[in-house]
């Protein structure tokens, strides 16, 4: 299971986690103090109580999904944070796999996937006539 939002990571292209999109509001200065200090609390539960995967920490291209066997006490742990997506209007969607992905890393509450490597092209996004810039014929 995995709670992500709709933006894709410029680290992993791949949907970007609750944790990311909590830190990023935080960062844009989104969130009200009170708000701030919950999802700090939260963040601190979490990286008390689940190890670091050695693949996050060393910054390679994966994604952590957690174990549907213990599903029941993160979103207990985690509603919090979504409460904070919903209140300030961030959509999120909460995501079950039975195909998650190559396990690089694996605990009693979590699991690491290593993303492919599939190329990312970005583009403009402007509309063109036909024959022309999106549209070559």
């Amino acid at each position: 299971m995995r709670i992500q939002g709709r933006e894709v990571s410029e680290t992993t292209g791949y949907a970007a986690g609750i944790f990311s999109i909590c830190w990023k509001l935080i960062q844009q200065d989104v969130m009200d103090e009170e708000d701030v200090e919950l999802f700090k609390e939260i963040d601190s539960w979490f990286a008390e109580e689940l190890p670091f995967p050695e693949p996050c920490m060393n910054h390679e291209r994966v994604v952590c999904f957690f174990k549907t066997e213990n599903t029941e006490l993160m979103m207990r742990m985690i509603a919090p944070a979504m409460w904070l997506l919903e209140r300030y209007d961030h959509p999120f969607y909460v995501v079950y796999t039975n195909s998650p992905g190559e396990i690089v890393y694996e605990d009693d509450y979590q699991i690491a996937v290593k993303i492919p490597d599939v190329p990312v092209v970005k583009f403009n996004h402007q509309w063109t006539e036909p024959g022309t810039g999106l549209f070559q014929e």
